[in-house]
């Protein structure tokens, strides 16, 4: 166990100096800007392109508006950057030999996985909670309504699925010999989870339902507790993963 903190500073570090978080924040933090802008702007805009040729006329931008842009950039756009930005989290390491002394001086390979399991952990929680609360700000200026009651349970099941989200990436890194395998992974992983979404009765036990209910919660039309199936299902399973990659680099050649 000692060897896990050791680690766990290396690799924060190295995300450091290679500037993944810095990037990663920066597109967050663009996310969260962007989200009540848009919604502030959108009527104005319309407005100017089509003036008074549409016909109807355009609700003023609500809370609602600015909210659904940021859950909307976060599951279309954020969580594929993540994706892209971490998809060679193992295979990279594998591919250029570089644990191949760690190992043979007698680091675990759990420490490994561990070690880069809780640095996206944390990079996770940091941009995703610094984006929430830079469009929370900017909402409650822009917009101060009530249309919006449940703010910060909307935003629990985002960053739970961000759990099981960063174990698929870890596993799928592990598995593939470069980053291109582990993002496909991801995909496919993703893709399927979209399809399971199709059945009205299997969403509340579905993982991606965390980031496709934010709204609902977030209005009130839906109790947080319903999704507590799919809460269960992401965390076992994301710890199932987790130590399926530590078993997948058991099995592994370094060299």
């Amino acid at each position: 166990m000692r060897d896990l903190p050791v680690f766990f500073k290396k690799e924060l570090l190295e995300t450091w100096r290679t500037y993944r978080f810095l990037i990663l924040a920066v597109v967050f933090l663009v996310f969260a800007l962007m989200s009540p802008l848009i919604a502030k702007l959108t009527p104005e805009i319309m407005k100017m392109s089509f003036g008074k040729t549409i016909g109807i006329k355009i609700p003023a931008p609500t809370s609602v508006d600015s909210w659904t842009q940021f859950y909307k950039n976060i599951a279309q756009m954020g969580i594929y950057v993540v994706a892209i930005m971490f998809g060679g989290t193992m295979s990279q390491e594998m591919s250029k030999g570089t644990l191949v002394n760690l190992v043979t001086k007698g680091l675990p390979r759990w420490t490994v996985i561990g070690a880069k399991y809780l640095v996206l952990l944390c990079q996770w929680l940091v941009v995703t909670t610094g984006a929430f609360l830079v469009t929370w700000g900017y909402t409650a200026y822009y917009f101060p309504d009530s249309k919006s009651p449940d703010v910060f349970a909307a935003f629990v099941p985002l960053l739970i699925f961000g759990v099981f989200f960063l174990a698929v990436i870890l596993f799928g890194s592990t598995m593939a010999r470069n980053n291109y395998g582990g993002l496909l992974f991801t995909i496919l992983i993703m893709a399927v989870l979209y399809m399971i979404n199709l059945f009205k009765q299997a969403q509340n036990y579905n993982p991606v339902s965390l980031i496709g209910d934010n709204m609902a919660i977030l209005q009130d039309t839906k109790d947080l507790a319903k999704l507590a199936p799919a809460i269960t299902i992401a965390v076992v399973a994301a710890l199932v993963l987790v130590a399926g990659s530590v078993a997948v680099l058991n099995k592994k050649s370094l060299k």
